[in-house]
């Protein structure tokens, strides 16, 4: 493989001066989300790697060049992420900006690139204001947070049919967002909310909250999460003996392989919205899954095929693109369509969204201390637990 760049920013890049055509992606490989940012690097750096091993680009603007991607940390601060994509697009004169991960530092890059008319290509933040509200510089791969949890809702009205629910959302973009979605559906579908709650991310405990909770005894609690609030949210929820027909999770932390381990017994029979699995059908997903579990001792998860699914976008937008100018590089994402490990991707504009990609989601439940695909039926590889008490 290629030596890894992760760097701080110090000198100006001309990519057509270079052997290689370099492209930075922003990502956290310090602070509370540096896993994750090291997961989404490996599998760019697997995408990275297919398309150089071949040879590079031979065809293009690029052609007789490889690729080099330039990872530079954004300490998971943003504060730094706005400060790095502004470099990006000032000082190293990138045409496209990549990477992000938190809907708030997607948010701060999209500022970024709304503000240079820079094209910026999303593959994790989900907030729905990514692409709404006017943000037409943002080509964004995964599914917008009211369409995260699509799987998980045809599940609550085929299967579960609640009468009443709790949702409890961290105090955050990514956390309203999520409660929005769900107290829309629970609107439309006659289910009483009888206990909401925001909550600060990464606090000590959570027994007065979840003790509330209780009182009001809903059928179903969901929860919007990253990895270490999910865990401790469902211990904190088995050590008060909360019962409940249903412990339902957000993709975010509940999705993770880490979720489990973390949580122990706690987690089991917890179901989560899932954009991705090892097992799913998309084109080029078992060599993926195959390469990467050869490569490194990691878990394959959805923040893995996000970034694979990332430079391929990117290589295929570098091999028809015009020329490397942002309004060429605009123009070849608008007529995107390709299939990708995470799934197929074009950017539709529909129901206040621009350039958004759609994304059939899907379910997973913990099974014996196990992610597992449930619904829908036909792309489960386990039946489903319910109750669950």
């Amino acid at each position: 493989m290629l030596a890894v760049s992760i760097i701080c920013l110090t000198s100006q890049v001309n990519v057509f001066a270079q052997e290689t055509a370099k492209f930075g992606v922003i990502l956290p490989f310090s602070g509370e989300n540096k896993e994750i940012g090291e997961k989404i690097r490996k599998g760019c750096l697997i995408a990275q790697d297919k398309l150089n091993s071949a040879g590079g680009f031979t065809q293009g603007i690029y052609a007789g060049k490889k690729l080099e991607l330039i990872f530079v940390d954004c300490n998971s601060d943003l504060a730094k992420t706005a400060e790095i994509a502004e470099k990006f697009v000032q000082e190293y004169k990138y045409t496209i900006i990549l990477g992000g991960y938190s809907s708030s530092s997607s948010e701060m890059i999209s500022e970024v690139a709304q503000k240079y008319r820079v094209p910026y290509l999303c593959q994790t933040g989900s907030a729905d204001k990514l692409t709404q509200a006017g943000n037409d510089m943002i080509f964004r791969l995964t599914p917008s947070t009211s369409q995260y949890t699509a799987g998980l809702q045809d599940f609550l009205l085929c299967v579960v049919k609640p009468q009443t629910m709790a949702i409890l959302f961290e105090d955050s973009e990514l956390g309203e967002s999520s409660y929005k979605a769900m107290k829309t559906f629970c609107d439309a579908n006659n289910i009483n909310i009888v206990f909401e709650q925001a909550y600060q991310a990464n606090s000590p405990g959570y027994n007065e909250m979840l003790l509330s909770m209780k009182l009001t005894n809903p059928d179903v609690v969901f929860m919007c999460s990253y990895l270490m609030d999910a865990i401790l949210l469902v211990k904190q929820t088995d050590e008060l003996g909360i019962k409940l027909k249903l412990i339902a999770g957000s993709a975010y932390g509940f999705g993770l392989p880490e979720f489990p381990k973390g949580a122990g017994r706690a987690s089991e029979n917890v179901v989560t919205t899932a954009l991705w699995a090892e097992d799913v059908a998309y084109k080029g997903a078992d060599e993926f899954v195959h390469d990467y579990k050869n490569l490194y001792d990691d878990s394959v998860t959805y923040n893995a095929a996000e970034g694979h699914a990332l430079v391929e976008v990117l290589i295929d937008v570098l091999k028809r693109t015009a020329s490397s100018s942002k309004e060429d590089i605009t123009a070849a994402l608008k007529a995107t369509n390709i299939e990708t490990v995470f799934a197929p991707i074009q950017f539709f504009n529909f129901n206040n969204y621009t350039n958004q990609n759609r994304v059939k989601t899907l379910m997973m439940q913990v099974q014996s201390g196990k992610l597992k695909t449930v619904w829908p039926e036909v792309s489960a590889n386990a039946k489903f637990v319910y109750p669950i008490n």
